[in-house]
C-alpha cells in the first residue's frame, strides 16, 4: 500500500504543508496549516470509483487499465 506523508513547515513567512517536493498555499499559523493538512489527507483516503484509464507511455505505446476506486494511499500528517 502507497503511504503519503503531508509535513507541516516554515514556508513563506508563514506555515505550509508540504508533499514530497510540493508545497501547499502558505497560512498565517502553525495550527491552520495542520488543520488543511490534515482535511486534505482525510480527503486522499476517501474511495472513489472504480474506472478504466488510458493512456500513453513516453514510447508512445497506449495502455488500457483499472484503476480500483478502493486502492487509497494511507495519509498520515507529521509536524516538523
Amino acid at each position: 500500500m502507497t503511504e503519503v506523508t503531508y509535513h507541516i513547515v516554515e514556508h513563506d513567512g508563514g506555515f505550509a504543508y508540504k508533499v514530497g517536493d510540493v508545497f501547499s498555499e502558505t497560512f498565517p499559523s502553525r495550527q491552520e496549516a495542520l488543520e488543511a493538512a490534515q482535511a486534505a489527507a482525510a480527503e486522499q483516503q476517501v474511495p472513489g470509483s472504480t474506472e478504466g484509464i488510458r493512456y500513453q507511455d513516453g514510447s508512445g505505446q497506449w495502455h488500457d487499465e483499472t484503476a480500483s476506486g478502493s486502492d487509497r494511499p494511507v495519509a498520515k500528517v507529521v509536524e516538523d
